[in-house]
């Protein structure tokens, strides 16, 4: 018996050396249900053993009271918590597009809610393989799908998010979603267990078989080849998690609930034993009560379930039957299966007998590993700057149709129309045209929400990619008018025990620490996601960034879109003969090579706050941060984002000697490019010399083309609506 045990510990993750700890924290054998819960509660995707002692260098405090969360976290503005928090779901959504990445919704959202807070918004970040491929376009429209079924059905927005394509996620899509919620400061709730005798509620959905070993073996090992783990998908309702926030908001605001908790990520076993250890005290567990919708349900498939839309709440024992009231009005299922004790155990019983009885700090406290980090061997061969023996093509204008038309750079319209982003009527501006800003019912002030990673960049150097992908976010946020006030990651790398990889994960830890800190930003939650490779290999290094900002006056918020004739187009910050990283060289070249454009983070700040006054004082007609495609994709989504398409002429003399390719698809940092009226003009340069920010005048809006010259020469002369139609349509004929 004791083997067999040990044997079935190894089959659900567990190394050997982790099995022999347990067995020194219990001084017995376990259980197999025992060997269930520590499975899940030590994975990577729920304990964080290999990523978890690195999270001390991130700042907790900013400029923003900050929330550092259980689950979610946040910041606090004018007495309101804005609750927030990004999560992974790759695994599932590689195997089961439409389930996983539903689901994924759903656990999200659940986060927000576990914290008090009314989900109000989504977003996602999405990055698949090549669209060449069939099975990419099958995970694309299915992921896509998922997200858009579960998302209305709900009724929570998603209002923004980044679509990405790259070879290195063919065999292991990313799938991360955001939400964010709000809540009057005092009426969040803790994520734990208080008080002798109080009872744990489970409420929501039954329990079933599905998603069984979940975040153990499908979120913490890597695909072998022709892998596939359906039966560790969950599946999603997305009418039942309706009734769900609605009803546990209101049995919050009965003031009977003294903690609640998501049952996500390692089911049972999760809630109720974080929630006895963070509330410093036990709990007692009879599954015997536990809503199934399976029968003959062993306790290890009850304790590691990970069936979706389900609560667990520790509710004032005087009030028992209030909250089921609640939840049954609901048509939810509710049910008291346990009590609080004052022991540091989860005791759970079944049919009359103790399965499992682990002291809940140990179980939450697993093992922290710090495995050795090699930099990778590529580095060297790929940063060699050999794009400078590059000749440029001779016609620019076609080279923008090949841009526009390209699946990283065209329009987005594809997904967002299928995302219901207008439900609780919040949505100030909207996808498409800009960083979303998102309004406040009763309030003058708003929220920006975006998120922000280029994959390419953290692969030639995973330190400064992620700089970038911080800086990037903060000017999205900026160039509307919203001030950059909290993070929430979701770092996505390959398997920590393979060196290199685990390289490129601390390395892009420290970046994102570095630049948080400096722009006193607090990283108040997130999720790491390793081991996302296939026999294809590891993908590219991916930490995506969640930031969210603060807009004092959401009638001041502007888009990216040209929206007045014969106003005046300006670039802000310094151009760079940099094109390392750019889609320019992937697209026309083949060439994945660096280094990535120099990121500082001084001007970086600079240029926030100069982006932030002109917003505040209203001289600004539109506003877009330079990113992907450079300046010249920043003047086609000028011309073609708004209600109806603006034509523009410049000239790129001012930005100096360079090659044009730099000039017109280079990606260096710190730059934006605004729009203003003729009378607004000369204040909006006095402005920028105070924040020491170059401002070139290039030209004017107005016509019907995009045209560029450069030495009275013409680069590019386009008919506006030609470019709109390649850049709207591209990603539909693409699938």
């Amino acid at each position: 018996m004791p083997e067999n045990n040990r044997k079935i510990a190894l089959e659900l993750g567990l190394q050997e050396e982790e099995y022999q700890k347990i067995l020194t924290i219990l001084g017995r054998t376990p259980t197999p249900t025992e060997i269930a819960m520590f499975s899940v509660e030590w994975s990577e995707h729920c304990g964080y053993p290999h990523s978890r002692k690195w999270f001390e260098l991130f700042p907790r405090e900013g400029n923003f009271a900050a929330l550092v969360g259980e689950d979610a976290g946040g910041i606090v503005y004018q007495g309101t918590a804005i609750v927030f928090k990004m999560e992974s779901h790759n695994h599932p959504s590689q195997v089961e597009p439409r389930q996983g990445a539903a689901t994924g919704i759903g656990g999200i959202i659940r986060d927000i809610l576990g914290s008090g807070a009314r989900p109000i918004a989504c977003l996602d970040s999405l990055h698949f393989g090549s669209l060449d491929d069939r099975r990419s376009r099958y995970l694309l429209k299915g992921v896509v799908d998922g997200i858009a079924f579960y998302g209305n059905c709900v009724g929570v927005p998603t209002v923004a998010g980044e679509l990405c394509f790259h070879p290195s996620f063919q065999g292991n899509c990313l799938v991360n979603v955001m939400c964010l919620g709000v809540a009057p400061r005092e009426a969040l709730a803790p994520a734990r267990a208080q008080g002798e005798g109080n009872l744990i509620l489970y409420v929501g959905n039954k329990t079933g078989r599905d998603g069984i070993g979940g975040c153990s073996v499908l979120a913490s090992q890597e695909f072998g080849e022709g892998e596939e783990k359906r039966p560790s998908v969950q599946i999603g309702d997305p009418f039942t998690e309706k009734c769900l926030i609605e009803a546990t908001l209101e049995a919050l605001e009965s003031g009977y609930v003294l903690g609640i908790k998501d049952m996500g990520a390692a089911g049972l076993t999760c809630s109720s034993s974080e929630m006895a250890a963070s509330g410093e005290c036990g709990v007692e567990i009879d599954l015997n009560r536990v809503p199934v919708r399976e029968e003959n349900m062993e306790a290890w498939e009850i304790m590691m379930s990970e069936s979706q839309e389900r609560m667990l709440l520790c509710v004032d024992k005087e009030h028992e039957q209030q909250v089921i009231d609640i939840f049954h009005k609901w048509g939810l299922e509710a049910a008291t299966i346990g009590r609080v004790i004052t022991q540091d155990k989860v005791v759970i019983k079944q049919r009359g007998e103790v399965v499992a009885q682990i002291p809940a700090q140990a179980l939450t406290q697993p093992p922290v590993y710090d495995p050795p980090q090699i930099k990778p061997a590529y580095l060297d061969e790929v940063n060699d700057a050999r794009w400078r023996k590059i000749f440029p093509p001779s016609d620019w204008g076609e080279v923008l149709t090949k841009m526009v038309s390209s699946p990283n750079l065209s329009s987005r319209r594809w997904v967002y129309e299928q995302y219901d982003h207008m439900v609780q009527t919040n949505t100030v501006v909207l996808p498409g045209s800009g960083t979303v800003i998102l309004r406040i019912k009763d309030e003058k002030w708003g929220i920006g929400v975006t998120s922000d990673c280029n994959p390419v960049y953290c692969y030639l150097d995973p330190y400064r990619g992620t700089q970038i992908a911080v800086a990037e976010a903060a000017r999205n946020l900026a160039s509307v008018g919203a001030r950059p006030a909290g993070i929430t990651d979701c770092l996505n790398f390959g398997n920590p025990q393979k060196p290199d990889r685990y390289w490129q994960f601390v390395q892009a830890i420290k970046g994102l620490a570095e630049a948080a800190r400096f722009f006193g930003l607090p990283v108040v939650s997130g999720n790491v996601s390793f081991y996302n490779e296939s026999p294809q290999g590891a993908v590219h290094p991916t930490p995506t960034i969640g930031m969210v900002g603060i807009i004092e006056d959401v009638n001041r918020a502007i888009s990216s879109s040209f929206t007045q004739e014969g106003s005046w187009v300006i670039l802000l910050g310094d151009t760079k003969e940099e094109l390392g990283g750019s889609e320019y060289l992937q697209l026309m070249f083949g060439l994945e090579v660096g280094p990535p454009p120099e990121v500082n983070l001084e001007t970086e700040r600079k240029l926030q706050n100069l982006l932030l006054d002109l917003v505040s004082r209203g001289l600004l007609l539109s506003s877009l941060d330079l990113s992907e495609g450079g300046l010249a994709l920043a003047l086609v989504e000028g011309c073609v984002t708004g209600e109806q398409a603006m034509g523009v002429k410049v000239e790129l003399e001012s930005l100096g000697s360079m090659r044009e390719d730099a000039l017109l698809f280079g990606e260096s940092c710190g730059r934006a490019l605004v729009s203003v009226s003729p009378a607004c003009l000369a204040q909006v340069q006095s402005i920028c010399e105070k924040y020491e920010i170059p401002a070139r005048v290039l030209g004017k809006t107005g016509g019907d083309k995009l045209v560029v010259e450069k030495s009275s020469r013409v680069l590019i002369s386009t008919k506006v609506d030609k470019i709109a139609r390649l850049w709207t349509d591209a990603l539909s004929s693409l699938l």
